[in-house]
C-alpha cells in the first residue's frame, strides 16, 4: 500500500491560500447543522470536534454531532446519503464508512459517489496495540505466536469490513499468519475489550488508544502509516518492520450528493477560517490524540477518497479469497 501522493502538495497549496476567503452563502445556515458520526463516541468524533466545533463560530450556527454507529459506519453514512441535500445533514468519517463499507457490503445502498466532498479535516493513524499485561512486547512476538497457533490470536477492530479490519487482514497476509477477527462498533469499544482481556490485540485509531498508552494500560506495537507519528517517535511503522501496508488516515466531511456548491463552499471556508485563525490551538488539541490538521479542498479530498477506493478494493480481495 502507499500513501496519498498529492497530500503534501495539497497541504502546501492550502497553506498559501489561507489568506483567501469567500463569503458564506446568504441565508445558510439558518439553523444548526447535524453532523452524523457513524461510530461510537471516543473515536471519529475526537478527530473532528476540534475543528467542527469552531466552524460554528464562522457559520453563525453550531455543528451538532449525532451518533449513528453500526455496520462499520454504514448506518450513519447511509442515513446521510439519503438525507435532503441542503447542507443541514453531513457526515464525518475516515475512509472506512465512506469508501470501504460500500465496497465490501453489497447490501449497502450508497457508494462514495453518493456524497459531495466538503473538506478533509484531520490526519491520524491506525496502530496495532496490545495490553501492557500481555506477553507481546513487539510485533515480532505476535507474529511468532500466531505462527505457532493459527487462528489462536484474536484482534479487535472498529467493525467488520471496516478500515481497521482490512488493515489487519492485509498485515496478516503480509506476515503469512492467521488471526481471528472480533468486530466492534468503533475503535473505542475495541480498546475497552482489549483492556478487559476479551481480545489479544487490537487494530485501533490512535485517538481511542492514546490515553491508555499514556497511562500504561496499552502497549503500541506498530503504526499503519508511511512514516512514524510525531506523537510516537519510538513506535515503528509496519513498513519499517518489513510489511508492505500503510496509508494516511484522513478524516473529513461529506454532504449528500447534489448539495448546492455554495453550501459546500460555505462549510469548507469555515474550516479554512478555523485553521487560519486558530490553527495552533487546534493542532495542540489534536496532538493529544496523536493527530494533526489536514484541511483539503472538496476537490483534493475527493481525489484522496478515489485513491483510497482503489487501494482498499485490493484489500477486500484478500478477505474474499
Amino acid at each position: 500500500m502507499h500513501s496519498f501522493k498529492g497530500l503534501s502538495g495539497a497541504l502546501a497549496s492550502f497553506a498559501l491560500g489561507l489568506a483567501l476567503s469567500a463569503p458564506v452563502q446568504a441565508g445558510y445556515p439558518a439553523r444548526p447543522v447535524q453532523l452524523i458520526i457513524p461510530f461510537a463516541p471516543g473515536d471519529t468524533d475526537q478527530m473532528l470536534r476540534p475543528i467542527t466545533e469552531k466552524m460554528g463560530q464562522y457559520l453563525g450556527q453550531p455543528i451538532v454531532m449525532n451518533y449513528k454507529p453500526g455496520a462499520g459506519g454504514g448506518i450513519g453514512a447511509a442515513y446521510t446519503a439519503s438525507a435532503a441535500p441542503d447542507g443541514y445533514t453531513i457526515v464525518g468519517s475516515s475512509p472506512g464508512a465512506l469508501v470501504v463499507v460500500p465496497l465490501a457490503n453489497k447490501e449497502i445502498k450508497y457508494t462514495t459517489d453518493s456524497f459531495a466532498p466538503v473538506a478533509a479535516i484531520s490526519l491520524g493513524g491506525m496502530m496495532i496495540v496490545a495490553s501492557s499485561k500481555s506477553k507481546y512486547k513487539t510485533l515480532a512476538d505476535v507474529v511468532a505466536d500466531a505462527k505457532a497457533r493459527p487462528d489462536g490470536i484474536s484482534y479487535g477492530t472498529s467493525g467488520a469490513m471496516g478500515i481497521s479490519h482490512l488493515l489487519g487482514e492485509t498485515f496478516a497476509s503480509e506476515a503469512k499468519i492467521q488471526l481471528r477477527h472480533i468486530p466492534f462498533q468503533g475503535s473505542a469499544p475495541a480498546v475497552t475489550a482489549l483492556l478487559g482481556g476479551h481480545t489479544d490485540i487490537a487494530v485501533s485509531a490512535v485517538g481511542p488508544a492514546q490515553a491508555h498508552i499514556q497511562s500504561g494500560g496499552l502497549r503500541p506495537l506498530a503504526i499503519f502509516s508511511s512514516k512514524r507519528l510525531a506523537a510516537y517517535p519510538d513506535v515503528p511503522t509496519l513498513r519499517e518492520l518489513g510489511y508492505d501496508v500503510g496509508s494516511p488516515t484522513i478524516y473529513g466531511l461529506m454532504a449528500p450528493k447534489d448539495t448546492p456548491p455554495q453550501v459546500v463552499d460555505a462549510l469548507y471556508q469555515a474550516a479554512r477560517k478555523v485553521v487560519a485563525d486558530q490553527g495552533d490551538e487546534v493542532n495542540k488539541t489534536l496532538g493529544t490524540i496523536g493527530a494533526e490538521i489536514s484541511v483539503l479542498s472538496p476537490q483534493e479530498y475527493g481525489a484522496y477518497l478515489q485513491e483510497q477506493r482503489a487501494l482498499f478494493s485490493k484489500a477486500i480481495g484478500l478477505i474474499r479469497e
